[in-house]
């Protein structure tokens, strides 16, 4: 009988058993009938690089995402797939601490705490990226800790009727002092009283969304970067309307005062429509970096720049 050499059978008995902390990632499924009834009792279970997988149905519930290279998601609509009123650490209804991961195909509602910050998800670990996610009437859609590492990419969601103002605001999405921020071919409705998108990121990139504040949202800013960073915006449908909480512009640059490098501002091939009794800039830049804007197209009282660049 022919023997195997030792170093052959060993990396047979390896491949077999399985490497320690190199564990064959799970699928963790969460619904009726399933193993999990709720999200955070699969969250608990979770290791890294595992997956879990919501099937449609309400879940008064909130989860902390504690494992790293993990995936949420649900199996099928995702309006039919509820997170809601329930909120972890009195922070969200999804806590992420993990790197690397992935939320997607989910609707995350009314996610409320005492000080104004509940949020439909918060991000405090490594990277994350929130995929076809409905945020619905929180406080704060995404809200990001200051983690100069961190990136977070925003594809194909939706944010509607989110923020507040209460001892300071919230807003659709608010990204700390991170190094991303990416949103792409997003919608934004109805924010009230906060921004849709706050960014302190060393880096904002907003492309392909549409931002509108339609006939009832009273948002301050479609797109508020206090402090400078680069700055790209392009190919956006954009909207004022008539209960807009600041006339001012659409897109506001260092109003708090610029603290970081901010190499560029290009804001390009954007429509704005201001549908509001008043007149209103595409762009209001405060910051010393000259704002190149060009082909945008503007509708109603608009003017393209107030502040240092040019527009074509």
């Amino acid at each position: 009988m022919t023997r195997l050499p030792a170093f052959l059978l060993a990396a047979a008995l390896l491949l077999l058993a399985g490497v320690p902390g190199q564990a064959r990632a799970r699928t963790l499924e969460v619904g009726a009938g399933r193993a999990f009834a709720l999200p955070s009792a699969a969250a608990a279970a979770a290791s890294p690089g595992d997956r879990i997988v919501i099937y449609p149905g309400q879940y008064f519930d909130c989860a902390t995402l504690a494992a790293s290279r993990l995936t949420i998601e649900g199996a099928g609509d995702a309006a039919a797939i509820v997170l809601t009123d329930k909120t972890c650490g009195g922070k969200a209804l999804l806590i992420v601490d993990g790197d690397d991961v992935t939320v997607r195909n989910l609707t995350l509602t009314r996610a409320r705490v005492p000080d104004g910050n509940g949020a439909g998800i918060r991000a405090e670990g490594g990277n994350l990226t929130v995929d076809g996610v409905r945020f619905v009437n929180n406080q704060d859609g995404i809200l990001t800790n200051t983690n100069p590492a961190m990136t977070l990419t925003v594809r194909h969601s939706q944010f509607i009727r989110n923020g507040v103002c209460m001892d300071a605001c919230s807003h659709a999405i608010y990204a700390g002092k991170i190094a991303s921020l990416v949103v792409q071919d997003s919608l934004f409705r109805d924010t009230r009283q906060g921004h849709d998108i706050k960014s302190r990121a060393a880096r904002t990139e907003v492309t392909r969304c549409d931002i509108e504040d339609g006939q009832t949202g009273t948002a301050s800013y479609l797109i508020e970067i206090p402090n400078g960073g680069a700055v790209i915006v392009r190919d956006n449908t954009l909207e004022k309307g008539p209960l807009a909480g600041n006339h001012t512009s659409a897109i506001s640059i260092g109003a708090e005062g610029v603290d970081q490098p901010t190499p560029e501002i290009t804001v390009e091939h954007n429509h704005l429509t201001n549908d509001g009794n008043y007149r209103t800039a595409l762009v209001n830049n405060m910051s010393a970096t000259e704002a190149t804007l060009r082909g945008n197209t503007l509708t109603g009282s608009v003017d393209a720049l107030r502040g240092d660049g040019s527009s074509q």
